[in-house]
């Protein structure tokens, strides 16, 4: 007989006792999972929650790496890595070594020279611009530091200063430029933190009335000096009918915020009659040389570089765009044929390592051609303040170049245009090439350097740096102008915007080591910190002053740098050449020239 195919049971040798005993753990244990897995969803709901608010830029990414949307093929942009992104959260004892920084800084000028336009850390004085008296620019330009800082003693010493001593009634000619960036700009950021403190309203009102004239000119384009006493214009007597182009278009941000608060357009149409002249007279590259001719209301032949008297020209194109919460297209135009320009021609690599840097364009006149044509020479040098551009390239590849209205954090490939995605890489390239300027021996970068190029004819020295030198710093001399460090803020500036847009540890990594720098080679014992003459030189050598920027800008950026994504957020705040955060809104007023 054929066996069965089927198996037959093995009998069991279980005793019934352990079948009911397995039988009541299992009845058990179905039980507490059933009560575990109806939980369950809510636990994990919670946790979710809990993330989302306490650590919404973390939760953000984790979800998009759990959703497999960062494995986008062609999806990752250069500057950031996901092994190094932290998120946005503060560094907490970094930051607080900051807010120590500036109170070593302010405790010393208010000891030594509270009021004073500027002060000597050495020599423990103050001084001011004019003989006729200053303005308070140290103590306006740090007073929404203050606010940020959370320093309230410090600030309410100087909200006294400036409601009892500050005065406009000086009988000389300051800076039309650094007087709005530096205290109308002050003045209006500290209204807006301070939570609309009149006083400063005021303030800036009275300050900007008493410019007004210096728009009065046959174009338009404003004098570079004011008398604020007398309320008149003035030209500088070394470029008589010459207004620096940065200069002039680098008071927009101030005025119009102020027509805003005021609902008063005389400062908005002011200020946009510059740009209007500028627009006119747009040279044919989309690029500003440094001077313009203040009644024909055009360029002069004159040196085209984003550095000093045409860096901020660049800037505050785009910020005028992310102001007005992207509702004038005007100056989205302005600024991408600018920056088409920029690339076109004044970007370049340097020898050894590719370093991207921003050239300058020279005019020289033939002098054996009878025509006296122009023709412009490429000149690889590059000022500090270029360090700029590097963070306003990425704010611009995220605002004017998004495809979306609110672009990842950090961006996403697909989140950019063409153009956006150009300026995104440039920008992080630039300050790769910054960071390398701090390759000294002081960890800090010098005012200028120049780039080698094939032609320099520096290939057969000894000891010469593959892509880029200090001009003039010679063994035993005295160290060139080039050499200093004068406590900028440019780099850190960018290192803030590239952190605030990729949430990447490296940027505060550099911003760290910065600091440290500062704090080692700058800081003065008795209280303050000063320049020093040559970044390649230690022990250093100091020059007797602390720049108002320092306060203003270096430290703020330094604080921000460390803080959480939700102090003064870029999708809230645009801020002014001089680091003031002025809010972004819709106008309420009709512009006429966008």
């Amino acid at each position: 007989m054929q066996e069965s195919k089927a198996r037959k049971r093995k009998p069991s040798t279980e005793r019934p006792e352990q079948v009911q005993t397995d039988v009541k753990k299992y009845t058990n244990e179905h039980q507490h999972s059933s009560r575990v897995s109806r939980y369950l969803p809510f636990f994990v709901i919670f946790i979710l929650c809990f993330a989302l608010y306490q650590y919404p830029d973390s939760a953000k990414r984790a979800v998009r790496v759990w959703l497999g949307q960062d494995a986008v093929p062609g999806s990752h942009l250069p500057g950031w890595s996901p092994s190094s992104y932290v998120g946005l959260e503060a560094d907490i004892e970094k930051r607080d070594a900051v807010v120590a920084a500036f109170q070593h800084a302010w405790s010393a000028y208010e000891r030594d020279a509270m009021g004073a336009d500027e002060y000597h850390p050495i020599s423990h004085k103050g001084s001011n611009l004019t003989k006729a008296g200053g303005i308070g620019y140290t103590v306006v330009d740090a007073l929404d530091t203050m606010l940020l800082m959370g320093l309230d003693a410090e600030y309410q010493r100087a909200r006294s200063w400036i409601k009892s001593e500050m005065s406009f009634e000086r009988d000389a000619n300051f800076s039309t430029f650094e007087t709005t960036i530096r205290v109308l700009g002050g003045l209006l950021t500290a209204y807006h933190l301070s939570g609309g403190d009149s006083l400063y309203l005021k303030r800036a009102r009275d300050l900007a009335d008493r410019m007004l004239p210096v728009f009065d000119t046959p174009s338009g384009l404003p004098l570079p000096l004011v008398n604020l006493k007398r309320r008149q214009g003035a030209w500088d007597e070394g470029n008589q009918r010459l207004v620096s182009t940065a200069e002039a278009s680098t008071l927009q941000l101030e005025f119009r915020y102020l027509s805003e608060l005021t609902d008063d357009d005389i400062y908005w149409r002011k200020a946009e009659r510059v740009m209007a002249v500028l627009r006119s007279a747009r040279m044919p590259p989309g690029l500003a040389s440094i001077f313009m001719d203040s009644l024909e209301g055009r360029f002069v032949t004159s040196a085209i570089r984003l550095g000093s008297r045409g860096d901020s020209y660049y800037e505050y194109l785009l910020k005028q765009f992310i102001q007005t919460d992207r509702t004038e297209g005007v100056y989205r135009e302005m600024y991408q044929d600018a920056v088409q320009g920029i690339h076109d021609h004044l970007i370049q690599k340097s020898l050894e390592s590719g370093l991207t840097y921003t050239a300058e364009l020279i005019p020289e006149r033939n002098s054996a051609d009878p025509k006296g044509e122009i023709s412009w020479r490429l000149t690889p040098k590059q000022d500090f303040l270029v360090c700029f551009l590097g963070g306003n390239l990425l704010l611009s590849a995220t605002r004017s170049g998004a495809l979306v209205q609110e672009v990842s954090v950090p961006p996403r490939s697909e989140e950019l245009s063409e153009i956006g995605k150009r300026d995104w890489t440039t920008g992080i390239e630039l300050i790769r090439t910054c960071m390398a300027t701090h390759e000294t021996k002081t960890g800090l970068a010098p005012e200028i350097v120049h780039f080698r190029i094939p032609s320099d004819n520096m290939g057969e020295m000894r000891n010469v740096p593959g892509d880029w030198y200090i001009k003039g710093a010679g063994v035993g001399e005295f160290p060139p102008y080039d050499a200093r460090y004068m406590l900028r803020p440019e780099t850190v500036e960018s290192l803030f915007a590239a952190f605030r847009l990729t949430g990447d540890q490296r940027y505060r990594d550099h911003g760290w080591r910065i600091f440290q720098a500062i704090e080692k080679h700058c800081r003065i014992p008795s209280g303050g910190y000063a320049t020093i003459v040559n970044v390649d030189e230690v022990p250093v050598r100091h020059e007797d002053k602390m720049e108002t920027f320092f306060l203003s800008e270096t430290l703020k950026y330094l604080f921000l740098l460390f803080s959480d994504g939700d102090t003064i957020p870029l999708s809230r705040y645009v801020f002014n050449t001089e680091a003031h955060p002025l809010p972004i809104f819709t106008p309420s007023i009709r512009t006429g020239f966008s």
